[in-house]
């Protein structure tokens, strides 16, 4: 496959997945200008694309004939079957895209064996998960990091470029879902640190706007601090990333830890709180809620402060 050419002339592209992140991101192809195709397998979903020009498949077949298909999918069994369930991407050895490439957080095993498999089909695979939201995406402030065989990251890295603000290549195989793994594995750590520190200044009688305030505008702030203070300040639990699928990355983060034999007591006792978080029954907000946790435990009772916040990305909250 040769290096994109510009918007609207370059290779067909497909995309599978259209949920919060992949919906956003499909979209951000969309308005650069990239020939897209997309399919979700509530269609629904991906209707809202049309109107940036995307077309609207019925079936996943309809993207085989595509140079160029990506998937963002939740768990590892989603995107074995999109790829190779009934009707599926990869279903027919004779059809089949020229490069597959997926940026859905699964092990290194499962798309190790993704990998084989689209070997076996003459397909060419790039592994590309991200760091970021809906809300990052549209701020084009998302980050990437991809693996696979250079020639094809050279050749798909103008797609890739304008997904968000940085692509990062780390080598040929699986080496990017390592990298995802410890950065949602820091993820969750920063988070509960976050939760327990600001509970602490509560209670002493500071309130979460101006200690996250001050925190913002230390050395000690950051993207994320400043990101998340909204959440933090007004109980605003929108889900962007749920409880549910923190504590997937953090079993992926500490099976890696084991397999490779590296200490992680922060992390494991973090993942026994993120469980907690599942276990109280709210799958469906942000894990933001890590903050109710933790305020629980401390005996404070939170309440909105009702203060507009800069989050960061040129939207307050």
């Amino acid at each position: 496959m040769s290096n994109p050419k510009p918007p609207g002339h370059g290779p067909s592209v497909g995309w599978v997945g259209t949920g919060r992140m992949g919906g956003a991101m499909a979209e951000r192809l969309a308005t650069a200008g990239v020939r897209l195709t997309v399919w979700n397998r509530t269609k629904a979903k991906a209707e809202p694309l049309a109107k940036h020009g995307c077309a609207i498949a019925d079936t996943i077949s309809q993207l085989r004939g595509c140079d160029v298909v990506f998937t963002m999918v939740s768990t590892a069994d989603d995107l074995e079957q999109v790829l190779l369930g009934a009707g599926g991407l990869l279903a027919d050895a004779d059809n089949v895209p020229r490069v597959l490439v997926d940026c859905s957080t699964v092990s290194i095993e499962s798309s190790a064996a993704m990998r084989e498999v689209c070997a076996q089909r003459g397909v060419a695979f790039l592994a590309a998960p991200v760091s970021g939201n809906g809300k990052v995406v549209r701020a084009g402030e998302l980050s990437l990091v991809v693996s696979g065989p250079e020639e094809i990251y050279d050749a798909v890295a103008p797609l890739l470029g304008f997904l968000g603000k940085s692509v990062t290549y780390v080598g040929d195989g699986d080496l990017a879902r390592l990298v995802k793994i410890c950065h949602n594995l820091f993820l969750g750590v920063v988070t509960q640190s976050l939760a327990e520190i600001t509970v602490l200044a509560e209670k002493g009688g500071v309130s979460r706007a101006a200690f996250l305030d001050f925190l913002n505008n230390s050395v000690m702030g950051s993207v994320y601090t400043r990101y998340k203070s909204p959440a933090f300040v007004n109980l605003d639990y929108t889900p962007t990333f749920t409880p549910t699928l923190l504590r997937k990355d953090f079993d992926l983060g500490l099976a890696a830890a084991r397999q490779l034999d590296v200490p992680m007591p922060l992390a494991a006792a973090t993942a026994q709180l993120v469980q907690a978080s599942v276990s109280s029954g709210r799958v469906d907000e942000d894990f933001a809620i890590l903050l109710d946790l933790q305020a629980n435990n401390a005996a404070l009772a939170l309440k909105s402060e009702d203060v507009v916040v800069d989050d960061g990305l040129g939207e307050g909250s």
